[in-house]
């Protein structure tokens, strides 16, 4: 038996036409809101334009006194480049400070320190003498010569210090500092009380009073422990200083453990340049010879 449909395959592609030309009758049916026309720019203008009955804002305002100052902002990144350098500054001194000056042996010396507490201007640090390598034997001949034969070695001792106000009328200054070298097995703690007062002029007078405390260990060798000893030191000093010429005079005296009487010494220093001073000072030692010294220094930092 065979069976047969009303719709031959002839009228499907007919079918397909229609269905397709109802829906593109269905959406072009859709209404489509018109974009509003931006308005013309110069009736923009004509209506952003003051006018000579406007309020004045600035009736009242002397404009040579204000603050300029605020507009010094950089416009590409909105910050204040005087705060921005300021806190460059401030970042630079809670940071590490490091300064190396060279030695006539060949080595240097490297002092590195850091600010921990602002308020008691609180500092820790360490200076340490560097020896280089020798690469060449003409060096290794070279270091020997200068050091007596033998080479130069690293060391380093590692401090801390803080200066905090006085008492009123008493002092004004009080300086602590401790101080502990590993190598040489040799520790101080120390502090000082210090007044200045203004003479006439340029001219000032500092008194300060010393006190330490000084342990020295020895290593102990096959036979023979190692043992601590230790020496406790008061110095007075008063020291007259001349701003305009750059002048120092000091004297003072000092007293330890290990000396029956007070060494009394004398000094002075003459600052030359920015970074170049001479100094020289006589003094007496515990065997009753003078002990005299001329230095010259030069100190740069970077």
């Amino acid at each position: 038996m065979k069976f047969s449909t009303g719709f031959g395959w002839t009228r499907l592609p007919l079918l397909a036409a229609a269905f397709i030309f109802g829906s593109a009758l269905t959406v072009s049916a859709q209404i489509i809101a018109p974009t509003p026309a931006a308005p013309d720019d110069e009736a923009a203008e004509a209506a952003e334009a003051p006018d000579v009955n406007d309020p004045d804002v600035l009736k009242g305002i002397d404009v040579d006194k204000l603050d300029w100052s605020q507009l010094a902002v950089d416009a590409g990144t909105g910050i204040d480049p005087l705060a921005a350098k300021r806190r460059a500054e401030a970042a630079a001194k809670e940071g590490l400070d490091w300064s190396s000056n060279p030695n006539a042996n060949g080595s240097s010396a490297v002092t590195v320190k850091q600010s921990v507490f602002s308020f008691w201007d609180t500092r820790v640090g360490a200076d340490m003498t560097v020896t280089s390598e020798p690469k060449t034997m003409s060096e290794l001949l070279a270091q020997k010569a200068t050091n007596g034969g033998s080479l130069p070695q690293s060391s380093g001792s590692a401090w801390a210090a803080a200066t905090a106000p006085g008492a009123g009328a008493i002092w004004d200054k009080t300086a602590v500092e401790a101080r502990v070298d590993p190598g040489a097995e040799h520790s101080k703690i120390g502090a000082s009380l210090s007044k200045s007062m203004p003479l006439s002029g340029d001219t000032s007078l500092t008194l300060q009073n010393g006190y330490s405390v000084n342990q020295q260990g020895t290593t102990a060798v096959p036979g023979i422990g190692g043992h601590v000893t230790r020496n406790y030191e008061t110095d007075q000093t008063a020291k007259i200083t001349l701003a305009d010429t750059g002048t120092s005079i000091t004297a003072g005296q000092t007293l330890s453990t290990t000396d029956d009487k007070w060494l009394r010494k004398v000094g002075a220093e003459q600052k030359l340049f920015d970074n170049i001073t001479v100094s020289g000072s006589v003094g007496e030692t515990s065997q009753g010879a003078l002990n005299k010294s001329v230095t010259a220094g030069f100190k740069k930092s970077w």
